[in-house]
């Protein structure tokens, strides 16, 4: 199994020497991947189900990859998750891209349609179809990474005549991971991604969320061009040995350990020491 860190575009990891120290240390320790949250703007005041307050410091995690792209060479680099439905797709398929293409293929690119009404009607977006508005446009981004001569007609993105370049390192687009904890969340990583994330669960949870995951292929037809679905998981609370085998026993191929929301970068180190790949699997 798998380790991974979550939430290093926040925190200490919002400050480019924070970032540059805990990237390099997880690196060096041996994590998998780096993972990065989203929320463009956040209600003031807060209101539920915010997870957050509205002066959080929270990097775009797009811009953020990059710089820790150019400070690292083997980690991976992951969205966890990108709020699809409010990006424009296109924008963001060449974006991906990019870092795809800077990173040398390091990229997973997390994605979710998003939760949070303000944050949604601040952004100009409904949050009523964003669940269908993120399947188009996810479809219209793999569409103009990997066909020769790009053409897609939707009822949210059309287009025709154009191209973009450079191409993702592999055409078919870095592996995409779907975020959600619902039925729908489960039918779409089946249809649509190579692996889902669950976030913030216990091992009972995570076990439930499997099941959903068991009910959702017997409803959607696979595309076997995605293989099998890889599972990840971001653990609720203490994380040791015992829990790590817990989740392994499951099926879960990576763990992204949540670090104390805390802005000491030294604290951050400790735990990212104490909760190394082997610390935790050995």
């Amino acid at each position: 199994m798998d380790i991974g860190l979550f939430n290093t575009n926040a925190g200490p990891c919002s400050w480019p020497d924070g970032a540059q120290r805990i990237a390099q240390l997880a690196e060096e320790l041996g994590y998998e991947s780096l993972w990065m949250g989203e929320h463009v703007v956040a209600p003031s005041p807060r209101v539920a189900p915010s997870p957050i307050e509205p002066t959080a410091r929270m990097l775009d995690p797009l811009v953020a990859l990059s710089f820790l792209a150019g400070l690292t060479q083997r980690v991976r680099l992951a969205t966890g998750i990108i709020i699809l439905p409010q990006r424009n797709p296109l924008v963001l398929a060449k974006q991906v891209a990019s870092l795809d293409v800077l990173s040398r293929g390091r990229l997973l690119l997390g994605l979710g349609v998003g939760y949070l009404e303000p944050e949604f009607r601040a952004l100009g977006v409904p949050l009523a179809d964003r669940g269908a508005r993120s399947d188009e446009y996810l479809e219209a981004m793999r569409r103009l990474w990997a066909d020769e001569a790009p053409v897609f007609a939707g009822r949210y993105v059309s287009y025709a005549g154009i191209d973009a370049h450079p191409r993702p390192v592999d055409r078919a687009g870095p592996p995409v991971v779907i975020g959600g904890h619902t039925p729908v969340a489960y039918r779409r990583a089946m249809a649509h991604g190579n692996g889902w994330y669950g976030f913030a669960l216990t091992p009972e949870a995570t076990e439930a969320s499997l099941a959903g995951l068991r009910r959702a292929a017997e409803q959607v037809e696979r595309p076997s061009s995605l293989g099998p679905l890889s599972i990840t998981v971001t653990p609720r609370g203490r994380v040791d040995r015992s829990a790590a085998a817990r989740f392994g026993e499951l099926g879960v191929d990576r763990l992204v350990i949540l670090p104390p929301a805390v802005d000491d970068v030294e604290s951050w180190a400790e735990f990212v020491a104490e909760h190394a790949p082997a610390e935790l699997v050995g």
